[in-house]
C-alpha cells in the first residue's frame, strides 16, 4: 500500500474542518500501487478506495491502449502529456461506503454514486512509460544466459538461429526445449547440476548431439519429422532415442526445419504526474504507480529460419 502525507496551513484546511490559525494538518492518500485503465478514442487511467472512498484519475485524450504498448526497437515507449481541460487529473471523494466496479468509462455515470468532492487539476504534466520485457520461459535465468559476460544479452545466441539466448526456448537448436532438458534439476538456480546424458562437460540443453552417438539430437527422428524427437522411440525401456546412444541410425532423413518458439511479453506501464494543483493537494511529483491489466502479458510465436 503507497502511503502519502501532504501537509498545508491553515487557510487552506477551512474546507475539512475548523481549525485555529497557525494550525497544521496532515492530510493522507492511502492508495494501492498499482492502477487500472480504460477507454477507447481517449484513455482513463484511475485508482480507487473504500474506507473513505475515494479516487484518482487522469484522462489522456487521444490516446489509445496500442498506443503506450508500441515500443521501440530497444523495447521503451515514453511520453509526456500536458494536463489541460482536456486532460484533467481529478481527485474525488464520495459518501458511498463501497465504490462500484463500473465507476469510470461508462457512457451513462452510474446513478448510485455520490461524489462529495471533485477536485481538478488542468495544469502539471504526466510522464507515461512502457517497459517491455521478453523471456522464453525455459527454467534458465536470463541473467545466465550472458555467457559472454558482457553484459549484452542479444549477442548470445548459442545455435546462431537469430534468437538471442534469453528468448530461445530452445537454445541449442536441437528442437528439444531448453526446460525439457533438465538445465536445474533441483529448481535451485544453479545450474551445476544440469543434465548431461553423454558426460562431455556440456549440459544437454547446450548440446547437439546429447547422448554422443554421433548423430544430432535433432536428426534422431525415426518415427516421425514433426521437429520433436522425444516422440521417436526405438527401445521403449532406454527412452527417446536421442537419449539412447546405442541407437544410431544414419539413413534418418536429417532435419530441415526448427520447431516453433513461443515468447513471452511483459509490459511494465508507469505514470508519473508533476506539477499538477489541486485544491487540496500541490506537490512536485506523485508516481501513480504501475498499471495492472491482462493487455500487458502476451504470447509472440516465431519458427527461425533454418540454416
Amino acid at each position: 500500500m503507497r502511503q502519502l502525507f501532504f501537509v498545508f496551513l491553515a487557510l487552506s484546511c477551512l474546507s475539512l474542518n475548523s481549525c485555529d490559525d497557525g494550525d497544521i494538518i496532515d492530510f493522507k492518500l492511502d492508495f494501492e500501487n498499482t492502477f487500472d485503465v480504460c477507454g477507447d478514442t481517449y484513455l482513463v487511467f484511475y485508482k480507487t478506495k473504500n474506507d473513505p472512498s475515494e479516487s484518482l484519475s487522469l484522462i489522456l485524450n487521444n490516446v489509445t491502449l496500442d498506443d503506450i504498448l508500441n515500443v521501440d526497437d530497444l523495447g521503451i515507449f515514453e511520453n509526456t502529456y500536458t494536463l489541460s481541460t482536456s486532460n484533467p487529473f481529478n481527485y474525488r471523494t464520495y459518501s458511498n461506503t463501497t465504490l462500484p466496479s463500473d465507476l469510470f468509462c461508462n457512457a451513462i455515470p452510474n446513478s448510485e454514486v455520490n461524489i462529495t468532492k471533485d477536485d481538478i487539476s488542468t495544469s502539471g504534466t504526466a510522464y507515461l512509460k512502457t517497459i517491455l520485457t521478453e523471456d522464453d520461459n525455459d527454467d534458465v535465468p536470463a541473467s545466465i544466459e550472458d555467457r559472454n559476460g558482457n553484459g549484452d544479452l542479444d549477442d548470445d545466441d548459442t545455435d546462431n538461429d537469430g534468437l538471442p539466448n534469453y528468448i530461445d526456448a530452445d537454445d541449442d537448436g536441437d528442437n528439444i526445449l531448453t526446460k525439457d532438458e533438465n538445465p536445474d534439476p533441483n529448481g535451485d538456480g544453479d545450474l551445476s547440476d544440469a543434465q548431461d546424458t553423454d558426460a562431455d562437460g556440456t549440459p544437454d540443453y547446450l548440446d547437439t548431439d546429447d547422448d554422443g552417438d554421433g548423430i544430432d539430437t535433432r536428426d534422431e527422428e525415426n518415427d516421425s519429422q514433426d521437429q520433436n524427437p522425444a516422440n521417436d522411440i526405438t527401445v521403449s525401456e532406454f527412452g527417446p532415442d536421442y537419449l539412447n546412444k546405442d541407437v544410431a541410425n544414419l539413413e534418418t532423413p536429417v532435419a530441415t526445419s526448427y520447431r516453433q518458439h513461443s515468447i513471452t511479453q511483459n509490459y511494465v506501464v508507469t505514470l508519473t504526474i508533476s506539477d499538477f494543483d489541486l485544491e487540496l493537494i500541490s506537490i512536485d511529483v506523485f508516481d501513480f504507480g504501475v498499471l495492472e491489466d491482462s493487455s500487458t502479458s502476451e504470447t509472440r510465436t516465431i519458427t527461425p529460419d533454418f540454416p
